[in-house]
């Protein structure tokens, strides 16, 4: 019998964002590995079709907007975990894009982005960390980007929140670890996925094609960026926390230093 690092067999795991994208196929490879994946979203319907798409049993729905009921979320956690036992990890991949020029930013619209991408994440760890929410060994994984680490134009608000999430999850780490809980960021380039569509929707054709010129080796792909976050959550991260795992087809290393 071969060992397989990769194996989740049987422990449950948390991914918000799970009704599109990376979120989507994240769910889909942690129930390939063994994983009894929760599925947390806000359309029901589409939570629907990804554990349609899911492998094993155990699965189980939460139709959850994040944004909207950010207070509620560490009691949500302990919810889950008292139906499902303690959680042997969560995968944040709920998240909003934006194009927002400097000129056009306001309040709203940054609270709005914040509430999502930043404030969300940072009180669903404090969720997970209650007593009796996540399993010894257990980890988690914060969907940052590699727009978090290099500047790009028009996206200063987006990079912002990554980048808030990859400072949040640094210092997570040393609080976390003295319960033996590990937290690490996946920092992605453009994949092709539904938010990369709006994005190619919202620029001209030239401007596209220099953002994909900027990947070295193309676009990634969503399967890409899961099996990064299975990586984190396996007995292979068993000794990782605290660090960014960049996939981004070589995109941050064209940047100039």
């Amino acid at each position: 019998m071969t060992l397989d690092p990769l194996a989740l067999h049987g422990l449950p795991v948390l991914v918000t964002g799970a009704s599109s994208g990376i979120g989507r196929e994240t769910a889909i490879l942690l129930s390939e590995l063994g994983a009894r994946v929760v599925l947390a979203g806000r359309d029901q319907q589409r939570l629907e079709e990804t554990r349609s798409r899911l492998r094993g049993e155990g699965h189980a729905l939460e139709a959850f907007d994040l944004a909207e009921s950010l207070d509620a979320l560490p009691a949500w956690i302990k919810g889950i975990a008292g139906r499902m036992g303690p959680l042997h990890g969560l995968v944040h991949c709920a998240g909003v894009f934006q194009f927002l020029p400097l000129q056009m930013c306001t309040a709203p619209r940054l609270e709005a982005m914040f509430r999502v991408n930043v404030m969300s994440a940072i009180l669903l760890v404090k969720g997970f960390r209650q007593q009796g929410c996540a399993a010894p060994g257990g980890s988690v994984v914060l969907m940052s980007s590699a727009a978090g680490i290099a500047g790009q134009p028009g996206i200063s608000v987006y990079s912002a929140s990554k980048a808030a999430l990859i400072g949040f999850m640094r210092s997570a780490a040393l609080e976390l670890a003295p319960q033996k809980l590990r937290i690490n960021c996946v920092a992605p380039g453009v994949v092709e996925s539904e938010m990369s569509v709006r994005s190619r929707e919202a620029l001209t054709p030239e401007q596209f094609q220099a953002i994909e010129e900027r990947h070295p080796l193309g676009l990634g792909t969503t399967r890409d960026v899961a099996c990064a976050a299975a990586y984190l959550l396996a007995k292979t991260g068993r000794w990782i926390t605290g660090t960014t795992l960049i996939l981004d087809g070589g995109f941050t290393a064209t940047q100039r230093m």
